[in-house]
């Protein structure tokens, strides 16, 4: 018989123990072996814990009084969740958890996010709250990883019959992961391969997908889109890729201008920081991203624009800005101590950076190319290719480059 898979239930039981308690009894009812976790921080507990908030506070490193000292809400519940996380991480290393749930509003639920962010992909992880809905930022809760949000209609006070039916639902849910899935992803292998992607550059990914599997490659493709590359750059510090192909710099175009799809200052370091193969291709940055046609900034109508969809317009960068994104990668790839290629498309960065295309500007294309060539460290191999991004042929040359990358011996810098 299978062992009954551990659940971490997490909730802040000042406020949700009675609600906490009805789905610590749905989780044993469907032969899981819930841990209940305390995150509350001021009011006494209403349903017992099998890890108190004193325990919490401490395995964040603080004292349980000096959290509710911290001297606002949003400072206390920083201070919780780390211990939040190193309860979840020690209880996940021990083999004790093999899924999460959270009940929570605003902060509750981000104290269970925070555990969440820090499990790997594939752990299953549920939230469960009202502040999932609306027009919110889901960024706070989701991160850059698998957790899966369910809104729970009314507010999480008392048991009702919808109450009951959501809370069944979820305790289904995440006992059906936890027994019937649930494989952690720490290491896929030094034959997999990371890669990025976004629309404009899907016709060149996936004829180097193509090359890379007839190769015995095992490519997996993130979309650049402000998670995506910081998801497969997670992934990297884990330990679980062999190498990189960023195919798709656009997250650093957004960066340099506050785009929809920013990124923090990691970006492109994190590959190379590690010593792994990468071969980056300058796909994308052209635009950056912003929301609807009919929401974008005065400052930015004048310029050229994509109607990508109706609630993204992609926006040209100038002639300056290319040449200030050509300096970022550099300065990024100039860190790195492993084996790092740069392969550059001369006729177009994306779909609509082509000739007759809407975002077609061969000038500022210039302007970037110019600058990464000249900032770039003299020792990185820099090609320029007398072809479009998404060119079949070219995305051929780059899988090409990067199969030749793994054979050449590594010299740390």
């Amino acid at each position: 018989m299978a062992p009954q898979p551990g659940i971490a239930l997490v909730g802040t039981l000042d406020t949700k123990g009675e609600e906490i308690a009805y789905v610590r009894d749905r989780l044993l009812a469907l032969g899981t072996r819930p841990i209940v976790i305390d995150s509350g921080i001021l009011g006494e507990p209403g349903c017992p814990a099998d890890v108190s908030r004193e325990e919490v506070a401490r395995a964040g490193g603080h004292d349980l009084d000096d959290v509710r000292r911290a001297g606002s809400r949003g400072a206390a519940v920083e201070l919780m969740l780390e211990g939040v996380r190193a309860v979840c991480l020690r209880l996940h290393a021990e083999g004790r958890i093999g899924g999460v749930l959270c009940l929570g509003g605003a902060e509750g639920a981000l104290l269970g996010a925070a555990a969440m962010h820090a499990l790997p992909v594939g752990v299953p992880k549920l939230i469960v709250s009202p502040s999932a809905s609306g027009r919110r930022s889901f960024g706070p809760f989701v991160g850059e990883a698998d957790v899966t949000v369910m809104h729970s209609v009314i507010d999480i006070l008392g048991l009702n019959e919808i109450a009951r039916a959501i809370f069944d639902n979820a305790a289904a849910a995440v006992a059906g992961m936890a027994r019937d899935a649930g494989r952690p992803v720490t290491a896929l292998g030094e034959r997999c391969v990371g890669i990025t992607m976004l629309g404009q550059t899907t016709p060149g990914v996936m004829r180097v997908r193509e090359v890379l599997l007839e190769a015995g490659q095992e490519p997996v493709i993130f979309h650049a889109n402000g998670v995506g590359g910081p998801a497969m750059e997670q992934l990297v510090e884990a330990g679980a890729l062999g190498g990189v192909i960023d195919y798709t710099l656009s997250e650093l175009a957004n960066s340099l201008l506050d785009g929809i799809h920013t990124t923090g200052p990691d970006r492109l370091r994190v590959a190379g920081r590690h010593g792994l193969p990468q071969v980056v291709v300058p796909g994308c940055v052209d635009f950056f991203n912003q929301g609807p046609r009919e929401e974008l900034p005065e400052r930015y109508r004048e310029r050229k624009t994509y109607f990508h969809n109706p609630v993204a317009t992609l926006v040209r960068l100038s002639e300056d800005e290319g040449a200030a994104l050509g300096c970022m990668v550099a300065e990024r790839l100039n860190e790195a101590r492993g084996p790092v290629r740069v392969v550059v498309p001369v006729r177009g960065f994306s779909l609509a950076d082509a000739e007759g295309g809407d975002l077609w500007d061969p000038e500022a294309d210039a302007a970037f190319v110019g600058s990464l060539r000249d900032a770039l460290r003299p020792d990185i191999p820099f090609e320029e290719v007398d072809a479009h991004v998404d060119d079949a042929d070219f995305a051929e040359l780059v899988a090409d480059r990067y199969l030749t990358l793994l054979e050449e011996p590594v010299h740390a810098g």
